[in-house]
């Protein structure tokens, strides 16, 4: 499966908002620096949707606020 996500790092609290589109906007508390907002991405997103973080890979914009997805069952 994979989702278009849209991060917002340095939010005051962490939150997942499901667009109506599928997309998912992630607000972070995490700053943009040295991979720290992607891990805590990876981190939520896998709490999400009840996998292991290692099912989760980000397969465009590692270094992007616009982000591809990509999720294995």
């Amino acid at each position: 499966m994979q989702k278009k996500v849209k991060v917002k790092p340095n939010s005051k609290q962490q939150k997942i908002t499901e667009q109506e589109d599928g997309s998912l906007i992630v607000h972070l508390k995490s700053p943009p620096v040295d991979g720290k907002a992607n891990e805590e991405l990876i981190k939520l997103l896998a709490e999400k949707f009840n996998v292991p973080k290692s099912a989760i890979r980000i397969k465009t914009g590692v270094s992007s606020r616009q982000k591809l997805i990509e999720i294995e069952d």
